[in-house]
């Protein structure tokens, strides 16, 4: 059985940033405020190392000694130690203090992992490029939050029954109505578009292609708007 190396380290004061802070948007680190003063902490160190050996470089290990190191006690707002925190890019996501037994300190690190496809979906449509998009929706074909992103980048590289056909294959939702709209009417300016809902409003009831356009040119409008309320007032007037 091949052995893994556990990727620790001893953070100081000048080495946090890059460490802790940037490392983590690569993995979840494990940050472990100690002092060599504190019999706890030896307690929990071994367990900590033990455990985050087993993820196999899932999650990385960085020891801070809290009396060479006040500022980042100091950061973390530390009271007592052992004082134990998970980052997540750059980010504080979970916490413990005291020395926890071995059990207790497993499922602390091992909520930290997150499953090796939600991984690359997830770095995949933080790309958000065409190939990424693409390659995410191999991964997960019925995901609505890859299918809007791709839909909506079809959109504005001028492909929009693509995009269309797309979205047909997920439930309806804010987001797909708002796309789809965006598919359908094109780039409207916010100033063309009340002039466009009042030259429509006249045929909508009889024409169910004006009818769709003044729909999705409502849904290009912001919620907060209370002209969105006033026009669709006005449709249902005209409609019954």
């Amino acid at each position: 059985m091949q052995t893994y190396t556990l990727q620790m380290v001893d953070v100081t004061d000048a080495t946090f940033q890059q460490a802790v802070i940037e490392r983590s948007a690569v993995v979840p680190v494990v940050v472990d405020l100690w002092a060599e003063w504190c019999g706890p902490c030896k307690q929990l160190g071994p367990i900590l190392e033990k455990v985050i050996a087993e993820t196999q470089g899932k999650v990385d290990l960085a020891k801070v000694d809290v009396d060479a190191n006040p500022q980042i006690a100091q950061a973390f707002k530390v009271q007592s130690i052992p004082a134990v925190f998970a980052l997540v890019n750059g980010q504080p996501v979970d916490q413990f203090m005291g020395a926890l037994p071995e059990s207790e300190v497993a499922a602390f690190v091992n909520k930290l992992i997150p499953a090796e496809e939600e991984t690359e979906l997830s770095r995949l449509l933080s790309a958000g490029d065409e190939s990424s998009l693409r390659v995410a929706l191999e991964l997960e074909p019925g995901n609505a939050e890859v299918i809007v992103a791709l839909a909506e980048l079809l959109v504005t590289e001028q492909q929009p029954q693509e995009a269309l056909a797309l979205l047909e294959k997920i439930p309806e939702s804010p987001a797909t109505r708002r796309v789809a709209a965006l598919a359908r009417t094109g780039s409207v300016g916010a100033e063309q578009v009340a002039a466009q809902l009042t030259q429509l409003l006249d045929t909508a009831k009889d024409n169910e292609a004006d009818r769709q356009q003044f729909v999705d040119l409502l849904e290009l409008m912001d919620d907060e708007d209370p002209a969105k309320a006033q026009w669709r007032r006005k449709l249902t007037a005209k409609l019954f």
